[in-house]
């Protein structure tokens, strides 16, 4: 890949590096969302709900539709929640296995 499409690749990650980023996503995966509803939700400002949101949207994750006095978000790119999809599997594979590891052996009680 040329550093372009790096710097590309590494602005999607950083995006979807924040908590409230992915959960803004949970929340858009059940549907079409206006920013008072997600900021109800997730429990914050209306702000700081739309400043996530121009970012995700300038990343191309989120489409914004504007509707009289309200703006909806839905999501633009599916692709984002197999993205999310692999990494929770390993991540729920590698902490099985640390579970497992602190356990230790079974010893046969009497």
């Amino acid at each position: 890949m040329t550093p372009e499409a790096l710097a590309l690749v590494a602005s999607r990650f950083r995006v979807m590096g924040e908590p409230v980023r992915l959960r803004l996503l949970q929340e858009l995966a059940l549907g079409e969302r206006s920013v008072s509803e997600l900021a109800s939700r997730l429990g914050t400002t209306q702000p700081n709900v739309s400043k996530h949101l121009k970012l995700m949207q300038e990343a191309g994750l989120v489409a914004r539709r504007p509707d009289k006095n309200s703006a909806y978000y839905s999501i633009a790119d599916d692709s984002v929640f197999e993205l999310c999809e692999i990494v929770c599997g390993k991540l729920a594979d590698r902490l099985l296995s640390q579970a497992q590891a602190l356990r230790g052996p079974r010893v046969a009680r009497r």
